[in-house]
C-alpha cells in the first residue's frame, strides 16, 4: 500500500475510533461508579443499545473471514449457525428474559445459586472462567489480529517478522479494546458496540454492492444475474453430509448450542440483564434476531462473489474476503473499514473481558467476603480483574499460531466442555421445582469426563458429527437431572423470588414479530435451496412464500384484536371506577 494511502487509512481509522470513544465517554460519564452502573449499565439500556451490542458482540473477524471463506470454498450451508440463531433470540425474549429480569439477576451463576446452591454457582463460574480465559478471549483477540495482518500486511509495513507483527497487533488491538471494558463498564461497551454496529451494517451492505458491480462490469444487476444463474450450487444452504454444516444438524445439536449462546452465555446475555424494562429487553433481543437474518447477505454473498471473480485459485479460502476488500473498496473507505473491523474485534473482546470481570467480582470475590462490600470496592476489584485477564490473554493469544489443528478446531473442542452442561442446568432449573443441586453437579462432572473421553480418547472410534454429539449428551444429561430429582427431590419446591427491579410489562407486539422473524428464517432456507435459487426458482417457492405471508397476516390480525380487546377492557374499568 503506498505511503499516502497508508497515512489516509490509519488517519481516518484513528478519527472514527476516537469519535466512538468520545461518544461512549459522554454517554457513560459519572454512571459507572456503582455496582449496577458498572456491571449492568445502571439497568437503563434501551432496545437499540441492546440490539446493537448483542449484534456486534456476536459478529467479529471470525465471521467476516470464516463465513465468506466457507461460502467461497463450499456453499451457503454454514449460514445455519447465524440464521437459526434467530430462533434462540425468540426463546430468550419470550421465555428466558422475563425470568431473569423478574429475579433482578446480575449474572447467570447468581441465578443458579438462587435455584440450586453455591456449589453449582462455583462450578459454573469455573466453567465460564476457564473457557473465557483460556480459549474464547485469546481466540477472539488472535483471529481479529490475523484479519488486520492479512488485510493491511502489518509485518511489511513495520518491517518485522510475522510473529513479531502478530504480537504487536495483539498488544495494540487488545490494549485499546480493554480500555472500554476496564474504564467504561457495560454501558461503554454497549454504546461503542451500537455505533460500530452501524458501521458494520454500512460495510456489510456496501461490500456486496461494490462486489456485484465489479463482477458485472459496473452493473450491480448484471453481477446479481451472474451469481443467480451460474454455479448456483454455491447458493445452496441445504448442507450435504460432507458440507461444513450438514442440514440435519440444525435439528439436533445446533439448536442446543444456539440456546446456550443466546440464552445462557454470560457475555451475551449480560446486556439484556441491564435492560431498562422487559419491553426494551425484548425489543433488543428480537431486533438482534432480525440482524442475524441479514448475515448471509453481508458475510456470505461476498464470498460467492469472490468465487465468481477469482475462481477456486486462491491460496486459502480465508483469503476470499480480504482479497475482495482490496479490489473493490475505494482507498478513502479503507480507514473506515479498518475502524469497523477493529470495532467488531473490540466488541467481542471487551464484552468477554467485562463479563469475566463481572463473574469474578460478583461470583468469586463477593462470596469470599463475609461482610458488606461497597460499590466502589467492587468496581475497583472488577477493573483489576479485567487488567489481569487482559494481560493473560495477551500471553496466550500469540501461542495459538502454533496450534497444530488450527484455531477453529480449538474453539470447537473447548467450547463443548461447558456449553451443553450450562444450558441443561439452566433449562431444568427454570422448568422444574424439586431437582436439587446434586443433579447439576453430577451433570457437570459427567459432561467434562464424557466429552473428554469422546473427543480425545475414543475419537477414532466414535464417528459422530460434533453437533450431533451435543444433542446426545444434552438428552443424557437432562435425563440424569430428572432422575436425581425423582430419587432425591428437594424437601420443599423451589420458589421464585420476585423482585421486579424494572418495569415487567411485556412488549405488545413481541409474539407476532417473533412469528415474522421465524418466518424469515424459513423464507431464507426456501430462497437458498433447490426450491429457490439453486437451479432456478420453481413455482413451489412462490406458493410456499405466499403461505408464509398469509400465516403472518393472520398472526398479526389476531394479535391486534387481542390487544384491542384488552384496551377496551381497561377503559371500561376506568369508567366503572369513576
Amino acid at each position: 500500500m503506498p505511503a499516502n494511502n497508508l497515512v489516509m487509512t490509519f488517519g481516518s481509522c484513528a478519527f472514527f475510533m476516537a469519535l466512538v470513544a468520545w461518544i461512549s465517554y459522554l454517554k457513560t460519564r459519572g454512571e459507572v461508579d456503582s455496582r449496577d452502573g458498572y456491571f449492568l449499565a445502571g439497568r437503563g439500556l434501551t432496545g437499540v443499545f441492546i440490539a446493537g451490542s448483542m449484534l456486534l458482540t456476536n459478529l467479529s473477524a471470525e465471521q467476516l473471514i470464516g463465513l465468506n471463506g466457507s461460502a467461497y470454498g463450499y456453499n451457503m450451508s454454514s449460514m445455519a449457525w447465524e440464521v437459526t440463531a434467530a430462533f434462540s433470540t425468540i426463546c430468550m425474549a419470550l421465555i428466558f428474559l422475563p425470568r431473569y429480569l423478574t429475579g433482578a439477576f446480575t449474572t447467570l451463576p447468581e441465578f443458579l445459586s438462587s435455584r440450586f446452591d453455591d456449589n453449582v454457582r462455583r462450578a459454573t463460574v469455573i466453567l465460564f472462567m476457564v473457557g473465557y480465559g483460556a480459549v474464547t478471549i485469546p481466540s477472539v483477540l488472535y483471529s481479529g489480529s490475523i484479519a488486520v495482518l492479512r488485510l493491511f500486511d502489518v509485518p511489511e509495513i513495520l518491517n518485522v517478522s510475522y510473529s513479531q507483527g502478530l504480537l504487536i497487533t495483539i498488544l495494540v488491538v487488545g490494549s485499546v479494546g480493554a480500555l472500554y471494558a476496564i474504564f467504561g463498564g457495560l454501558k461503554a461497551v454497549a454504546v461503542s458496540d451500537t455505533i460500530n454496529g452501524m458501521g458494520l451494517l454500512i460495510i456489510g451492505v456496501l461490500v456486496p454492492i461494490l462486489g456485484l458491480a465489479a463482477l458485472g462490469g459496473g452493473s450491480v444487476l448484471a453481477g446479481l444475474t451472474t451469481i443467480a444463474t451460474t454455479h448456483t450450487e454455491k447458493l445452496n444452504a441445504i448442507g450435504a453430509p460432507e458440507d461444513p454444516t450438514p442440514f440435519g444438524t440444525i435439528f439436533t445439536g445446533m439448536i442446543i448450542a444456539n440456546l446456550f449462546y443466546w440464552c445462557t452465555n454470560q457475555y451475551v446475555i449480560q446486556r439484556t440483564l441491564g435492560a431498562k424494562s422487559l419491553a426494551e429487553g425484548q425489543k433488543g433481543v428480537i431486533f438482534s434476531g432480525f440482524f442475524k437474518i441479514l448475515v448471509p447477505f453481508m458475510m456470505m454473498v461476498p464470498g460467492i462473489i469472490a468465487f465468481h471473480m477469482y475462481g477456486p485459485g486462491l491460496m486459502t479460502i480465508d483469503l476470499a474476503f480480504p482479497q475482495l476488500i482490496k479490489d473493490v473498496l475505494p482507498v478513502y473507505m479503507t480507514g473506515f473499514f479498518l475502524a469497523v473491523l477493529l470495532g467488531a474485534v473490540f466488541s467481542s473482546f471487551n464484552s468477554l473481558l467485562n463479563s469475566a470481570a463481572t463473574l469474578f467480582t460478583l461470583d468469586v470475590y463477593m462470596p469470599l467476603k463475609k461482610g458488606e462490600v461497597s460499590d466502589t470496592q467492587m468496581v475497583k476489584v472488577a477493573k483489576i480483574a479485567s487488567v489481569v485477564i487482559a494481560i493473560f490473554s495477551f500471553i496466550v493469544s500469540p501461542l495459538l499460531q502454533y496450534a497444530p489443528e488450527g484455531l477453529w478446531q480449538i474453539i470447537r473442542i473447548f467450547t463443548g466442555f461447558y456449553n451443553i452442561p450450562v444450558v441443561v442446568i439452566v433449562l431444568v432449573g427454570l422448568f422444574t421445582k424439586r431437582v436439587p443441586g446434586l443433579g447439576a453437579m453430577i451433570v457437570i462432572v459427567f459432561h467434562v469426563i464424557a466429552y473428554a473421553l469422546l473427543k480425545f480418547v475414543f475419537d477414532d472410534y466414535v464417528n459422530i458429527h460434533f453437533i450431533h454429539l451435543y444433542a446426545i449428551l444434552f438428552a443424557i444429561e437432562v435425563a440424569i437431572m430428572l432422575l436425581v430429582g425423582y430419587l432425591k427431590p428437594l424437601p420443599e419446591p423451589w420458589r421464585y423470588e420476585v423482585k421486579n427491579t424494572v418495569d415487567m410489562t411485556p412488549w405488545t407486539h413481541a409474539l407476532p414479530i417473533a412469528v415474522t422473524l421465524f418466518s424469515c428464517v424459513i423464507g431464507l432456507y426456501l430462497l437458498f435451496s433447490p426450491v429457490g435459487l439453486v437451479g432456478g426458482i420453481t413455482p413451489l417457492f412462490w406458493q410456499l412464500l405466499v403461505a408464509l405471508i398469509v400465516a403472518n397476516a393472520i398472526c398479526w390480525y389476531l394479535s391486534l384484536k387481542y390487544w384491542e380487546q384488552r384496551y377496551k377492557n381497561s377503559l371500561q374499568k376506568i369508567v366503572s371506577a369513576a
